[in-house]
């Protein structure tokens, strides 16, 4: 299938009236993948039924991408939108725009524009319990179709349950106008699925925790494919994006099948946790987890040279270096980054690494100099 047909996979579409659920798990009912596919956007809020009223979620820029166009196409196809700049995720930005889509009387969304565009949509429709349809201008990470959102505060970034979107239109042609940094940073994010599974099934044996197979498939699927296709995912190509979004796609849908985020988030994200609360200037958290997952698939005892590999091939960030981070934030977000999260057990154990022992490992895989 080429870059200008939409997507029918039988992963990414579901066809049940409502959202579609399988054992009470939601998943997005129709996924759009490829070349102008945002024209459809009217039409499929018909399919599903959508009262007149919503509103659009957007940012400055995005708006220009995406988020004006998808207002022209919404009222002239008879609904009433009203348009919203969002600005960052953050609870207050959250309550602000709550409150502005309820005084237009929104009966539903729609999150055009970047990661925490998305989020604030995503958890402002969880509140008011209205549906909402993500319409992604970048892919920088699995966050376009998962039901969890990040908020960012004064000294943190947590991560809290969201809505699940109940359609996804994921346009190329807008996509691929993004900097391409953010696509590359979207794959590292997937590739370190590969990680977050082994620290899943890790806690399976040792902490005899809940686990579904059927998830970790869907993320370690969806990080081989990234993997596989690193070579041709390339700046400035829509092909490229076209290859990348799907996997992206089926990774945050696996997160909806574990009724969490383990699937696609394990040492490698308390890694990147870690370094957004030292670091002066952190990297994207794609990146950030690109390079936990070499370092962490190393005290796995895993290849990590290959997805080294891969991350090079995509032009992802490999070290703490093309990060932007320092020698001393690395090496002090690996010994912290157990400490993170307590409640999900990982590679780092209860009690994490030494320093000496952060240094040897940020500099055996080549994370330091």
């Amino acid at each position: 299938m080429g870059p200008n047909a939409p997507s029918t996979d039988p992963l990414l579409t579901h066809d049940g009236p409502g959202f579609g659920k399988v054992r009470g798990m939601v998943f997005p009912r129709v996924v759009l993948v490829g070349h102008g596919v945002i024209s459809e956007l009217a039409d499929t809020c018909r399919q599903f039924d959508f009262p007149t009223r919503g509103a659009v979620i957007t940012g400055q820029r995005t708006a220009e991408l995406a988020g004006n166009r998808a207002a022209e196409l919404l009222n002239s196809g008879g609904f009433q939108v009203s348009t919203i700049l969002a600005g960052e995720a953050t609870e207050a930005e959250v309550e602000r725009v709550a409150h502005e889509a309820r005084s237009a009387g929104a009966r539903f969304l729609i999150g055009a524009g970047g990661g925490s565009k998305i989020d604030v949509t995503k958890v402002v429709a969880a509140r008011l319990r209205i549906p909402f349809v993500s319409l992604p201008t970048s892919a920088a990470h699995d966050g376009i179709s998962s039901p969890r959102a990040s908020l960012h505060g004064a000294a943190s970034t947590s991560s809290i349950e969201a809505a699940v979107p109940i359609g996804v239109i994921a346009d190329s042609e807008v996509i691929v106008q993004a900097p391409f940094r953010l696509l590359a940073s979207g794959c590292a994010d997937v590739i370190s699925n590969l990680t977050a599974t082994l620290d899943w099934k890790l806690a399976v044996r040792l902490r005899n925790e809940e686990f579904s197979s059927t998830a970790a498939t869907l993320s370690e699927y969806a990080a081989q494919e990234i993997m596989d296709h690193a070579s041709a995912i390339k700046p400035g190509l829509e092909e490229s994006v076209w290859i990348a979004i799907r996997p992206i796609l089926v990774a945050g849908i696996s997160m909806s099948v574990a009724g969490s985020s383990r699937p696609c988030s394990g040492s490698e994200h308390l890694f990147s946790h870690a370094l957004d609360r030292i670091a002066e200037t952190p990297g994207l958290h794609g990146e950030q987890c690109g390079v936990g997952a070499i370092m962490m698939m190393y005290l796995h005892g895993g290849d990590w040279r290959q997805i080294k590999s891969a991350l090079l091939a995509i032009g992802a960030p490999t070290t703490a270096r093309e990060l932007g981070v320092s020698y001393d934030e690395t090496v002090r977000a690996l010994a912290m980054a157990h400490s993170i999260r307590p409640d999900r057990y990982t590679i780092l154990g209860d009690n994490g690494l030494t320093r000496e022992a952060a240094e040897r490992l940020a500099r055996v895989t080549g994370v330091i100099e």
